[in-house]
């Protein structure tokens, strides 16, 4: 798998690892989660830049949380981190829940990204539609089994 920020991650099967920086999470971060909610992007930044100099292979943003309009965090962040050479280097993670955060996201990123995630809970037609959205941005996707 290709993969790509400013520049190229491979991933190939003898790929033992792939370290993930989950900092910039506001579901798993509370550090974070506080930042983003006080408009204090400059420090949330500093968290990304932490998780990539820190060994961080591709960057897991994730702005889900009910307080937030995550549409408006996760598009001003990822403009953000797009103005960051430093940061910007390894791909992104879009990891959302909610459907319009992703595709937010996926506007704003560049390179090759991972969407995280989309399933079929919804049904096959809306599955279909995201999967040809996530395509049409040349992102990778994680697809969620739901039984």
């Amino acid at each position: 798998m290709k993969l790509s920020g400013l520049e190229p991650l491979v991933i190939t099967p003898a790929t033992n690892f792939v370290n993930v920086g989950e900092r910039t999470n506001v579901t798993g971060s509370r550090k974070f989660l506080r930042l983003i909610q006080e408009g204090n992007y400059d420090e949330a930044l500093d968290i990304a830049r932490d998780q990539v100099t820190g060994g961080a292979q591709i960057l897991d943003v994730n702005m889900d949380e009910g307080m937030l309009d995550g549409v408006e965090a996760m598009t001003h962040f990822l403009n953000l981190i797009a103005s960051e050479p430093d940061i910007a280097r390894i791909p992104i993670m879009i990891d959302s829940s909610k459907w319009e955060i992703i595709a937010a996201g996926l506007k704003c990123v560049q390179g090759k990204a991972v969407v995280n995630s989309i399933s079929l809970k919804s049904g096959e037609a809306e599955f279909l539609y995201q999967a040809r959205h996530c395509r049409r941005f040349g992102a990778a996707v994680i697809v969620m089994h739901h039984l």
